[in-house]
This record gives structure tokens, C-alpha cells and sequence, in this order.
């Protein structure tokens, strides 16, 4: 219920900030006075929709990760583990440039840690209560510094604006398409009918598919990335062994949970068509990368 709660509040906003900003842009319909498009318009249209979806995700990724995954922040340590686990923390951040993170432990078994944040000086780190019980400290260093790698990288804000680029471009050919059917193909001559609605509406579908490779494949590109971040700023060694350690936890069926596979340093295995659609590249890959660099 939390979900769908938090999913209906991200649409709300992203309605009200794209219908603000059109209205200040003074774009109120993408049509021309001979019911024709205007591509401008159009182009702009698409463009505040595509990237306030993308940056309303964005600034709200924080808020919506603590809630999504029960993340528990630590402000104070109260034991030897979160005292260390602060100390590695900001020893690395002070290594990688950035300021500290927030950071934080969520309740799950499976091994796993992410980082999210609008900027790389307002982030949050945090790991499963998994990974810290059944890692060792090298390890878990290492994957620490992995997450800050994709913060200090600025990652979050890169995919964010990928992620903006590819739904302005698959709006903006979805309703080229839809209009050419209604007006070619259906013969309407004035303003748009349904034609228009269901051909723009599978259009949106297939084009979003196709599109979603582009920004996967990036996100695979920036996962070696934050693996040379996480050699440089714990140990090469370190990460190698953190990686296949994962590799094989992730050999056991239902590893990991849904809920983490998106921003989780380990998605898991992937294969054939799969493979092309998935966040991350396979753990084999990453492990080669690193014993190359080393």
C-alpha cells in the first residue's frame, strides 16, 4: 500500500511541476491552427514532461529509498559496528572529495548496499543488515566505496538526465506516430481521435522498451566505473573479493529481493535478452575488469 502510495504522490508531482513550468513557457497545445503538429511546441511539451519525471525521481530518491526499503539511519553510533561503519564511511568521503552522506542500515538478509541523492553532498549510503553480518570488514569497506564512487561520480544526476533525454525522445516520436496514423491512415482532418490515443499509447510502449536498453546500458557502463572508484578508494583486493563474494551468494536461487535489484550494488544473473535490459554487467565481467586494472 506504501508503494502505491508513494507512485500516485511521484505522478502528482510530476503533473504539477510539468503543467507550471508549460504554463510559464506559454505551451499550451502542440497542434497549429491547420490541426497540423508543431514540432516546437511538440518537442517542448515532451521535454518538460520527460524531465520532470526524471528530476522530481531525482530529488525525491532519498526520501523514497528510506521508505521503500525501511532504511534506518544511523546518527549516533550505538555499538562497535556502527561506530566503525560511520568512521569507514567518512574516511572514504574524505578520500573520494565529498561531503558525508547520511547512512544507514535497512532490515534485509540478502547481501546488498546502494546510494542515491540529488547531489553528491547530500547523499545516503546504506547497506542490508546481511552484508554486515556475513562479510568481513575488507569487504564491506570495499563496498562502501563502491556506493560513494557512484556518489562522488555523480551518477545519480548523470542517469537522471540520461533518463530525461530517452522519455523526451520516445513521447515526442510516440505522438508523431499517433498523429500520422490518425491523419494518414484514418483520414481525421480535425484535431485527434481515438486513433491517435491507442497507436500514441503502443508507440509510447514499444519506443520505451527499445529505449530502456540505451539507459541500461549506460547504468552497466557506470557500475565498472564505481568498481574502479571502490579499488582505488579501499583496495583492489578488497573489492575483488567483495565482488565474489556476491557472485556466489547470487548463485543461490531468490538472493535478492525485488525491491533492491534497481539501485543494489548486485542484481543478480542475467542471461541472453536479459542481460541487455539488466543494470548491472555480469559479476564475472566486473571481476575480470578489476583483476585487468590491477
Amino acid at each position: 500500500m506504501l508503494r502505491i502510495g508513494l507512485f500516485l504522490l511521484t505522478n502528482l508531482a510530476v503533473i504539477v511541476v510539468a503543467s507550471i513550468t508549460l504554463n510559464l513557457l506559454g505551451v499550451g497545445s502542440y497542434l497549429d491552427a491547420q490541426g497540423g503538429l508543431n514540432l516546437t511546441s511538440l518537442l517542448i511539451f515532451c521535454a518538460v514532461f520527460g524531465f520532470s519525471g526524471a528530476l522530481v525521481s531525482l530529488f525525491i530518491s532519498k526520501w523514497m529509498a528510506k521508505r521503500t526499503t525501511g532504511t534506518e539511519l544511523i546518527t549516533q553510533a550505538r555499538n562497535a559496528d556502527e561506530h566503525w561503519l560511520l568512521e569507514t564511511v567518512q574516511e572514504l568521503s574524505n578520500k573520494a572529495g565529498i561531503k558525508m552522506p547520511e547512512v544507514g542500515v535497512f532490515p534485509a538478509q540478502q547481501a546488498n548496499a546502494f546510494a542515491t541523492g540529488w547531489n553528491k553532498n547530500a547523499a545516503l549510503v546504506a547497506v542490508s543488515a546481511g552484508l554486515l553480518q556475513r562479510y568481513s570488514k575488507e569487504e564491506v569497506r570495499a563496498i562502501l566505496a563502491h556506493e560513494i564512487g557512484h556518489v562522488a561520480n555523480g551518477d545519480m544526476v548523470t542517469l537522471a538526465l540520461v533518463q530525461g533525454v530517452v522519455n523526451t525522445f520516445v513521447m515526442f516520436f510516440a505522438r508523431i506516430i499517433g498523429h500520422t496514423v490518425d491523419r494518414v491512415i484514418l483520414k481525421n482532418e480535425e484535431g485527434h481521435g481515438i486513433g491517435y490515443y491507442i497507436s500514441t499509447f503502443v508507440a509510447e510502449i514499444i519506443l520505451a522498451f527499445l529505449a530502456q536498453a540505451i539507459v541500461m546500458w549506460f547504468s552497466r557502463r557506470r557500475e565498472f566505473k564505481a568498481d574502479e572508484a571502490g579499488a582505488y578508494l579501499a583496495s583492489p583486493a578488497g573489492m575483488i573479493a567483495a565482488l565474489e563474494h556476491l557472485k556466489a551468494e547470487t548463485e543461490v536461487p531468490n538472493q535478492m529481493p525485488d525491491a533492491l535489484v534497481a539501485f543494489g550494488i548486485n542484481q543478480g544473473m542475467k542471461s541472453g535478452l536479459q542481460a541487455i535490459f539488466s543494470s548491472h554487467p555480469p559479476l564475472d565481467d566486473r571481476i575480470q575488469a578489476l583483476k585487468a586494472n590491477a
